[in-house]
């Protein structure tokens, strides 16, 4: 893959993970390039970030639109406009539809707050917490249209200690979010990471299922 990987970042909120990006690419020589910022909530501070940054930005409502095939449309539309080869999902707080997930199969990234395939969905360090674990984390994967449900590119691993509140745990892991989600998008922009028929693929051998493991 070129030098130019162009990327679209979708957010709904802080865009701590869009600021990990934004900040791996001036400093650490990812060649991933963040073409476009879009959010479907005006007031999200990740907005701020990208334009502090010199990166592009669009908002589209999605109270604007009759349901949720008609807004993926129009986001469909905004995203191809910017002609990325990956769309990088950073707290976006939307449910795709399947038509938008096969458009960009392959190309689309996630990074959710647990160790898949454990605690899909909400409030995912209260239910690390109530079941004891020892165990946290975080987890990038490709998008599929089984929510959290693609295959996994890297996960870093976490240790639960006895006094963890859930601020805590949850700030843990947002450190590791920022360290392995400009990490998996490197890897995509270097054309070392691919989704084919086998499943995630670094370096052109199959990850296992539990992605690329970093302990902490």
């Amino acid at each position: 893959m070129s030098a130019q990987c162009n990327v679209v970042v979708l957010i709904s909120g802080s865009g701590s993970n869009l600021q990990a990006l934004i900040d791996s690419i001036a400093h650490d020589g990812n060649p991933a390039r963040v073409s476009a910022v879009i959010s479907n909530r005006a007031d999200a501070y990740g907005l701020e970030r990208a334009k502090q940054a010199g990166i592009a930005t669009a908002v589209l409502d999605h109270k604007q639109f009759e349901g949720r095939e008609a807004f993926d449309a129009a986001l469909v539309e905004a995203i191809d406009a910017f002609e990325p080869q990956l769309v990088v999902l950073a707290g976006f707080m939307r449910i795709l539809t399947p038509g938008f997930v096969r458009h960009y199969a392959g190309r689309l990234l996630n990074i959710h707050p647990s160790l898949l395939p454990k605690y899909k969905g909400l409030h995912t360090h209260q239910r690390a917490l109530e079941a004891g674990d020892s165990e946290h984390g975080c987890s990038v994967h490709f998008v599929t249209e089984e929510l959290d449900g693609g295959p996994l590119v890297v996960q870093a691993v976490i240790p639960v200690r006895a006094n963890d509140t859930l601020d805590s745990l949850a700030q843990q892991v947002h450190r590791q979010e920022h360290v392995i989600y400009p990490l998996a998008v490197r890897w995509f922009a270097e054309g070392r990471l691919r989704l084919d028929a086998q499943g995630a693929m670094l370096d052109g051998q199959p990850l296992p299922s539990s992605g690329h493991l970093i302990r902490t």
